[in-house]
């Protein structure tokens, strides 16, 4: 009987030491380089199991032959440290390496092109009226059920005028906008001699476009100023990160370079949504593992110079303007930035949450006053804001409005148009 034993033991198939375990769907599904070595005949095991199923072993070549390049790539573009990134990632389009960079901590990090068949990168088919009047449609719809009473054709007495004053202060104008507006709108009801409140449309209409004038300053860059820094500011949450990677496809939209810094070095993966947008831009970005927001500002600058880049927006961490201490690490930035370029930067931009409502304008008054601001972006107006919040900056603090947000498509942020905004927030009697 033992002998019966052994015998069976001896009949069993002579594979359960297989030269390898069947290979993985995926490295079969992956297309071979044509130049890589065919793998030996004698490496493939043929079983009853499993008939003529390649092993690993003849995979091996195309992944050595995948990986390499991505890897030299990495090693003759990033400078000083090379970023441990997929090949889709470290591949970039730009081949003079950057000098004298400032800090050893810097690094580099190319993006590959955007795909262009994406639909949310496709240009909207509603021209920039439409998508306007779109993005306001919340704040139209206010507005135009509180003014339906006052502009219901009723005599125009103080009980219309009070009326139309709580209208207007209950769409974040403030004090101050709507008795600069309600003065307005009393003289012109004397010089034309308007009867009734369908009349006060179009005065009210025509009082708001010549207090919301002032804003309407458009950003051109200078072309004797290269790279043109922009530092941008603003509170966590306000949008300023978006509006970075949305003002790289406007600037790119005119034929200009883009870099951009990495600064918010406080708020948790602000840099990694940096790096989307640069991929989804084809931009690179300057960002470090560690360190503070000025040393990579500095670093970008630098980087920005040897490239001969037309444009770098340089972001920052956001901060309340009641932190002082936080403050003061915003103004270090700034000189930071005056060290590699002494009239940088060019530009300094306060990104505003429209929804913040009168918080806006004491986050105004706080960051111009410790920065010097030169521009706004008022962003998120297609959200709950009540759109007045522009007249109340006109009245309070008067700072140009570069551009405005009225939705999450990389196309609608838009340079601030006075009358298109009046129109589209204020629609004319049907």
């Amino acid at each position: 009987m033992f002998r019966f034993f052994k015998r069976k033991k001896n009949t069993e198939p002579a594979v359960e030491q297989p030269v390898s375990t069947p290979s993985q769907p995926e490295i079969i599904e992956q297309p071979q380089d044509a130049t890589a070595e065919p793998a030996p005949a004698e490496t493939t095991v043929k079983t009853e199991a499993e008939p003529n199923h390649p092993t690993t072993a003849e995979a091996a070549p195309a992944d050595e032959a995948t990986a390499q390049p991505a890897t030299e790539t990495a090693e003759e573009i990033i400078v000083p440290t090379v970023v441990d990134e997929p090949a889709a990632i470290v591949t970039t389009t730009e081949t003079a390496p950057i000098q004298t960079a400032a800090s050893e901590n810097a690094v580099v990090i190319p993006v590959a092109p955007a795909e262009t068949s994406s639909e949310a990168d496709k240009p909207a088919k509603l021209g920039w009226a439409a998508r306007l009047k779109q993005g306001l449609s919340k704040s139209r719809n206010h507005m135009a059920k509180s003014l339906a009473a006052v502009f219901g054709g009723g005599k125009i007495d103080e009980d219309l005028y009070e009326e139309l004053e709580t209208v207007l202060l209950t769409s974040d104008m403030g004090i101050e906008a709507t008795e600069k507006l309600l003065a307005q709108v009393r003289q012109r009801v004397t010089l034309k001699g308007l009867k009734n409140g369908n009349e006060l449309r179009s005065a009210l209409k025509e009082a708001l476009y010549e207090l919301l004038l002032p804003l309407q300053q458009p950003l051109i860059l200078p072309t004797d100023k290269k790279p043109f820094v922009i530092m941008m500011a603003g509170v966590n949450g306000a949008g300023k990160t978006t509006s970075i990677g949305k003002l790289a496809k406007y600037f790119q939209g005119q034929g200009k370079s883009v870099l951009l810094a990495a600064g918010d070095t406080f708020r948790a993966a602000a840099r990694e949504q940096l790096q989307q947008w640069g991929e989804r831009n084809n931009v690179t970005v300057i960002a470090q593992e560690s360190g503070d927001s000025a040393a990579v500002c500095f670093d970008a600058l630098e980087a920005a110079k040897a490239r001969g880049i037309d444009v770098v927006l340089a972001d920052t961490a956001g901060r309340l303007p009641t932190q002082l201490h936080l403050m003061e690490e915003i103004k270090k930035v700034k000189r930071v930035l005056q060290k590699s370029l002494p009239e940088a930067p060019h530009e300094v931009m306060l990104v505003l949450d429209a929804n913040v409502g009168q918080n806006a304008i004491n986050q105004v008054v706080s960051f111009d006053d410790a920065l010097g601001l030169t521009g706004l972006i008022v962003s998120k107006l297609d959200g709950t804001a009540k759109g007045g919040i522009l007249a109340a900056l006109a009245a309070k603090r008067p700072i140009p409005v570069r551009f405005i947000g009225v939705g999450e498509g990389i196309d609608d942020l838009r340079p601030f148009d006075a009358r298109a905004f009046v129109d589209a927030l204020i629609e004319d009697e049907e």
